[in-house]
């Protein structure tokens, strides 16, 4: 989840973060050579959780370091805690290569995303490394979530592409992520436009991933549809069949000169 939506309290994981953390937990680990430890650095990672639960399925011996400049020092030793091997945190990108780049959800909060890209990508990819992006999908679905999160943009799927491919990255299979998803935020979306066309103001602040107030059993429930939902993510990228989701997810490699 982003910073902005941590809370300072103990709280129970929103079940579209828990399976979107197992979905590209499983992205990479079927992505890199089988027991060859990886190094991963993991921009924009929020509290770490899918940092974690990503370092518990790859090769022992790997590493992931968790970047983002707007940590805080009691963050970054909050986020730390309990201390686990190969896991760190860091306001400033560590010199050095990585053998995968983890980009999630990242990207819309930047102006100038190319530049960003090229910047990430110059600076911290190994020649044959791999590069995981996820954003949120559809312009017309820009919303107040959109707003709260401070995101510049939504992508078209062609338009993520394109500026993945213009960064010099070859991508190895995409597609839409949390099909489910889809019509119930374009209903969400069509209802704030209308309460703003009858001026009925905006509404109530949109809850965040950290204010989930599901109990046990319907978090496990949504949680286990949203697994399903991902898994048909995975056949159908692999496929080359492009429907639409919430989100887009590609996973690419650095592209030969």
């Amino acid at each position: 989840m982003d910073l902005n939506e941590v809370p300072a309290t103990p709280f129970r994981r929103h079940p579209w973060e828990i399976a979107r953390a197992r979905f590209f937990g499983k992205v990479v680990a079927e992505a890199i050579p089988a027991g060859a430890p990886a190094r991963v650095l993991d921009v924009g990672s929020g509290d770490g959780y899918l940092a974690r639960s990503l370092l518990g399925g790859i090769p022992v011996g790997s590493s992931v370091t968790c970047v983002d400049s707007n940590y805080t020092d009691a963050e970054l030793q909050r986020f730390a805690s309990p201390p686990t091997v190969g896991l760190s945190f860091v306001r400033a990108r560590p010199a050095g290569r990585f053998d995968v780049i983890l980009l999630l959800d990242v990207i819309e909060h930047v102006a100038d995303d190319r530049a960003f890209l090229d910047e990430i990508l110059g600076g911290s990819l190994d020649a044959n490394g791999l590069v995981v992006v996820s954003v949120p999908a559809w312009d017309l679905l820009y919303g107040k979530h959109d707003l709260a999160l401070k995101h510049f943009r939504r992508y078209q799927p062609a338009q993520c592409r394109a500026l993945l491919q213009a960064a010099g990255l070859e991508i190895v299979h995409d597609g839409g992520l949390f099909h489910s998803l889809l019509l119930p935020r374009a209903v969400q979306r069509i209802g704030e436009a209308a309460r703003s066309a009858l001026r009925f103001g905006n509404g109530t602040k949109p809850a965040n991933l950290g204010e989930w107030r599901g109990g046990e059993p319907l978090s496990s429930l949504v949680t286990l549809v949203l697994e399903a939902d991902t898994r048909l993510s995975t056949r159908l990228a692999r496929a080359g069949r492009d429907v639409p989701g919430l989100s887009y997810f590609a996973l690419c490699r650095k592209g030969s000169a």
